[in-house]
């Protein structure tokens, strides 16, 4: 029989709908059931590529007799960390706060009033390397309840009073200068692994907000430091097994610090960051690493994420089955050297075996290898090795596939978008560049209502119930200012612009300009979620910051230039400090600093004055985009064709340089 997920719209919670557990989805209702009932509640937190999640459901919640102790001593809620990243945010803090660490899947017990009191992550079926079996825990926990409730009453109280007391003090509003962004290159320069690109040790993440502020921070100063951290990081993970050698596309990270072995779920957040990355990479360099990795990450998107509806879906999941029908971690995508002989043959499994660095003792499990490229002197057969590799994607796309995780997230799609948009842009492929365009219209028509206020998700071409967070305001209006530029439809900066307003109505603090994870008229949570460090994704706070100042840069609003600089004060406190884990804020204060640059190009879209302002590398710099007297976009206003050609305008700081009508010329004045 079915539990309540049944009719859900979240890949996750269906895959629980089920289970023997009697769960209920996050609801007022659940919390009410819980104070009918006089029982705890348990929280479970995951997501459907989650490896350690579809362990314990297997192990716990698709067993009887744990489902049986469930359903009798709680009222069990399940929560898709993807669908309610509110949710997950404040429990993950009180999880954190009380046990060092944090990860999923997240077990958290409650009250009924919602304050948390005992958590965990992942607890095994029987007692294991120290850790209490999840029947002890649930054990342990209703005893608690039954017998010392004032004591858990207490303790609730103060984990959520401690909770409060953590918010940082974010009313510094002076805007990073100079001296912030240089201390952050230096503490980047400390924590940077020259042996093998990227920061930090093991497990190491692919850290791709961090190189596009190392990028602009090399565009406006000419640090060469900069450049190179980002383009040796760029090339070793292109190289590494955290990279799909046949079909393009980023795993999630790597569980050694070269970059071999990831954990081989792909999700879209990763590959839109990392497309744009290395097609940013390719504008400052000419990288034809870059340029091959950008476009097969695109592909890939297309190819294997791309809905029915034509936006893009969240996630591929890191497990699949192997030829004995067992479902393992990475099975669709590592070889031995036996599977390689037979698809190739003797001499061309040979090659591959040199070529992708797959050894009889093997770089994964059981004897098996990742595909990647260690070989960086020898020289090979290019057309050999294309034939091999066309050969070899083939051949895998027999295997079984990796579970696909349809749910349709708006900030996300709004980070392809920007990528697809961009990335078409550069290399001539309006394929990609209306990929983007079906993903824009997806979210407008699906995900919009008639007061530009955005649903978290979809997924079949039905809105889910949750309202968007600030990611999700501020990544769809990065992606439609990205269209605007390179398509010169006004009409994406006019939603752009809706959305924006939202953000300074809805999500930031009047008093301070800080800026908060959920609306203001969103459900009332323990605490109001509030976090500006970038780590998977950009925050809310710092990809708000970088739309807001586009959009400035776009329109000449002062109210969203205001929004911008006071959003930015965080990033003077916590950039020299954390640059790690604030990338994106200062990229976003590159631009502020470098002006940020406004091109105007009238008189033609998609000529080479338009693919000259695009293919600029000042930071953040905007770009307006058509005919003279369109009236579509601001920056185009009174802005002659010059003796009858097409002619670009470049201003900066409310100061414009006399047009250009040669596309060298607009090259040299972009780098000024």
């Amino acid at each position: 029989m079915p539990n309540r997920l049944a009719h859900e719209t979240s890949p996750y919670l269906l895959q629980h709908a089920d289970n023997p557990v009697d769960w209920w989805p996050w609801s007022a209702d659940a919390f009410e059931e819980a104070r009918r009932r006089g029982v705890p509640v348990l929280l479970s937190v995951g997501y459907s590529s989650c490896h350690w999640c579809h362990v314990m459901a297997h192990e716990s919640f698709e067993d009887e007799t744990t489902a049986a102790l469930m359903n009798d001593r709680f009222v069990n809620i399940k929560v898709d960390r993807e669908e309610r990243p509110d949710v997950d945010a404040v429990y993950m803090e009180a999880v954190q706060a009380a046990t060092g660490q944090g990860g999923w899947p997240m077990t958290v017990f409650l009250t009924p009033e919602a304050e948390p009191f005992y958590f965990g992550t992942y607890f095994p079926p029987e007692p294991r390397h120290g850790m209490a079996s999840f029947p002890q825990i649930l054990g342990g926990v209703a005893q608690a309840w039954a017998e010392r409730k004032d004591e858990v009453a207490e303790v609730a109280a103060k984990i959520v009073g401690d909770l409060a007391g953590r918010e940082l003090p974010y009313g510094d509003t002076q805007i990073p200068g100079e001296g912030e962004l240089a201390q952050a290159l230096l503490g980047l320069t400390r924590e940077y692994d020259e042996a093998n690109g990227g920061f930090g040790g093991a497990p190491k993440f692919p850290p791709s907000m961090v190189i596009e502020f190392l990028l602009r921070h090399y565009a406006r100063t000419g640090a060469e430091g900069a450049l190179q951290m980002a383009g040796d990081t760029c090339e070793r993970m292109a190289r590494g097994g955290i990279y799909d050698q046949l079909g393009g596309g980023f795993a999630r990270y790597s569980v050694d610090r070269e970059w071999v072995v990831p954990h081989f779920e792909k999700m879209l957040y990763d590959n839109a960051l990392l497309c744009r990355a290395y097609a940013h990479l390719w504008r400052a360099t000419g990288s034809e690493t870059a340029r091959r990795v950008a476009l097969e990450t695109a592909d890939f998107m297309v190819r294997e994420l791309r809905t029915n509806e034509g936006g893009f879906a969240s996630a591929l999941d890191a497990d699949s089955e192997d030829a004995e029908g067992r479902h393992v971690e990475g099975a669709f995508y590592v070889w031995t050297p036996g599977q390689l002989r037979e698809v190739l043959g003797d001499a061309d499994a040979e090659l591959a075996a040199e070529y992708f660095g797959v050894t009889q003792q093997g770089t994964f499990e059981e004897g098996a290898s990742v595909l990647q490229l260690p070989q960086q002197d020898a020289e090979f057969d290019a057309a050999r090795v294309e034939d091999v590799r066309r050969r070899l994607f083939a051949a895998r796309a027999e295997r079984p596939a990796p579970g696909r995780d349809d749910k349709v997230v708006a900030a996300w799609n709004g980070l392809a978008i920007a990528a697809l948009a961009e990335t078409g842009a550069y290399f001539d492929r309006p394929d990609l560049v209306q990929a983007a365009l079906a993903a824009a219209d997806l979210l407008v028509r699906l995900h919009m209502d008639a007061r530009a206020r955005i649903a978290r998700t979809s997924k079949d071409g039905r809105a889910g119930a949750n309202a968007g967070v600030l990611e999700d305001y501020a990544d769809v209006a990065e992606g439609f200012l990205t269209l605007a530029s390179v398509t010169g439809e006004g009409v994406w900066l006019e939603f752009a612009g809706f959305l924006l307003d939202h953000v300074l109505d809805q999500f930031t603090d009047a008093e301070s300009g800080a800026l908060y994870d959920t609306a203001a008229d969103a459900e009332q949570l323990i605490r109001r979620p509030q976090d500006p460090t970038d780590n998977a994704t950009p925050s809310g706070w710092s990809a708000a910051a970088g739309a807001l100042l586009s959009y400035a840069a776009q329109t000449g609003s002062e109210p969203h230039r205001t929004a911008v600089e006071r959003a930015l004060g965080v990033v003077r406190a916590l950039g020299p400090r954390a640059p790690r884990f604030i990338g994106h804020g200062l990229a976003v204060a590159e631009a502020l600093l470098d002006g940020p640059k406004e091109v105007a190009v009238v008189g033609e879209v998609g000529g080479e004055l338009h693919r000259t302002a695009l293919l600029g590398t000042a930071p953040g710099a905007v770009v307006a985009v058509g005919e003279v007297g369109s009236g579509e976009l601001p920056l185009l206003a009174d802005r002659p064709l010059v003796g009858g050609r097409p002619a670009a305008y470049v201003c900066r700081n409310f100061t414009c340089d006399a047009p250009v009508t040669d596309a060298q010329e607009l090259a040299v004045k972009l780098q000024d």
